[in-house]
């Protein structure tokens, strides 16, 4: 196949081609860099700082000032997944009603609402109606930043920027144990608020930004606008040719969903008697997100104080010191993961990932188990201690961390995209808030040790699943993704393995 001419659409084109596209310093590229920076933020600043409020830091002081009893604490920590469901849920038919651009927009508004809320709570119960809105705002955020970008990015650096939201997620989870750490030396009633309020004003921008970010051509194609997806192309391919192929797939792609087996099914009845095609989508995108979540990382994230102070560390500034260094280990591998994520492939990542986080979370076990009953010296505790907690985020980060977004985001259709994007938020959110609501309760049962014993075998069991379950689509167009599940039709297959053949050559 590589000795002879190959026909190459734009979408099939090889890395180091749709790389320069995007990244090169022309107005297109820029286009593409605001429009993506722009929704990862949006994820990122409804995650920051304000529904962390993490237990056992200087943000106690909020329960002190409150009087907010330890069923309240959990109940804070667990719910805002639970309630950030309700924004995925209804993320998805209003992005498809109002668009992608707009529905960033809209989550931004309703978490900076929460986050007001909060800040002037002069209740937990006023505290939890602030809880509620920005719940609702980070199930938005969430579930659009990575769906837009998907549809806006070249397909050879997709992955790259579909990685953004999570590292501004982090980031803002960063900005919180630092601001923890800033304010902590001011009175109780007035430190956790203003951490509070901090979290309100990064988003802010984003009103701004959603002036010059273009709407995605993939939404505007299935409304029927494609005058106007012609324009955004224009601002975001390198060639007038390019953007005449890529919108000629968007449009075939649109077509299929609006015709023939489809036509008369809503996207909510495909998602619930799916076919066979679908059923695997489902799977996969359904299965990474849970997968990211029961192996455990909120615990560790929300309640990395109380496992440092089991392993030994003792004092407020040296437990809130441990745990800001968790937070940069994260946001530092996740830039790793963005800048390997298209060179690599997502499946690579994802073994390196899984498989680092179950060697990390089992010699975490192991640790606790024997500092608990005196077998190793209280140093060497601590020390194994940090450095699996923070591997474990470190190996969490580079792979199945942003990957698990960026997978679900590009495996469905256009017609579902939307709506299976939301059923996978829901999906995270779910086991993050069952996870976080009882780790505390598991650990009275059967030790912390055992409760990270038990996250170390569901890691092992994502390794299998990555194998089983996970194809690559690194370096393919969403478009041609539905092929690697059976679906859609057979044309572009030779395109598909060209481009193929030029990416292992290169």
């Amino acid at each position: 196949m590589a000795s002879r001419p190959c026909r190459i659409s734009w979408a099939g084109r090889a890395n180091t081609c749709a790389w320069t596209t995007c990244s090169r310093r022309s107005r297109k590229g820029r286009t593409t860099a605001e429009s993506v920076s722009v929704s990862a933020r949006a994820a990122g600043d409804t995650s920051s700082p304000a529904p962390s409020l993490p237990p056992s830091t200087p943000c106690s002081s909020a329960t002190r000032d409150l009087h907010i009893n330890e069923v309240q604490q959990e109940v804070l920590v667990g719910c805002l997944s639970f309630i950030s469901l309700l924004g995925s849920l209804a993320g998805g038919r209003t992005s498809d009603a109002i668009g992608r651009k707009w529905t960033i927009g809209l989550a931004a508004v309703v978490f900076q609402a929460g986050a007001a809320v909060m800040t002037f709570a002069p209740s937990f119960r006023v505290l939890m109606i602030g809880r509620l809105l920005a719940g609702i705002g980070i199930g938005f955020g969430v579930m659009i930043a990575p769906v837009y970008i998907a549809e806006i990015s070249p397909a050879a650096s997709r992955g790259s920027f579909t990685s953004f939201p999570e590292i501004f997620i982090n980031l803002g989870i960063l900005l919180g144990y630092i601001s923890n750490y800033a304010f902590s030396g001011l009175p109780d009633h007035i430190n956790w608020r203003v951490m509070l309020a901090v979290g309100i004003l990064p988003s802010v921008s984003i009103a701004f930004a959603l002036l010059v970010i273009p709407e995605s051509p993939r939404w505007l194609v299935m409304q029927g606008r494609a005058d106007e997806a012609r324009a955004v192309l224009l601002k975001v391919t390198d060639t007038d040719d390019e953007a005449k192929e890529r919108l000629a797939e968007i449009e075939a792609a649109a077509a299929t969903s609006a015709g023939g087996k489809y036509g008369e099914k809503t996207v909510w009845q495909e998602l619930s008697r799916p076919s066979p095609v679908i059923a695997r989508m489902l799977v996969t995108g359904l299965g990474i997100q849970c997968f990211q979540q029961i192996t455990g990382i909120d615990a560790l994230v929300y309640y990395s104080p109380t496992i440092f102070r089991d392993a030994g560390i003792t004092g407020e500034s040296r437990l809130l010191a441990a745990t800001v260094a968790v937070g940069f280990f994260k946001t530092a591998f996740i830039a790793l993961a963005i800048v390997l994520i298209d060179r690599v492939g997502r499946k690579p990542l994802l073994y390196v990932s899984t498989a680092g986080m179950t060697v990390c979370l089992a010699a975490l076990s192991a640790a606790l188990f024997m500092l608990a009953r005196g077998w190793v010296p209280r140093g060497a505790g601590v020390a194994v201690a940090i450095l699996t907690v923070c591997g474990d985020v470190a190996f969490f980060s580079v792979g199945i961390g942003p990957i698990c977004w960026v997978v679900s985001s590009e495996i469905f259709p256009l017609r579902l995209r939307a709506q299976a994007a939301a059923l996978g938020a829901v999906a995270n959110r779910v086991t993050s808030g069952a996870v976080a609501m009882s780790f505390l309760s598991v650990c009275r049962a059967i030790s912390v040790a055992g409760a990270f014993a038990a996250f170390a075998v569901v890691s092992a069991l994502s390794v299998v699943f990555v194998h089983k379950f996970v194809p690559e689509t690194s370096g393919k167009t969403l478009e041609q993704i539905e092929l690697l599940f059976g679906g859609g039709d057979r044309q572009g297959e030779l395109e598909l393995g060209d481009v193929e053949q030029l990416v292992r050559k290169g």
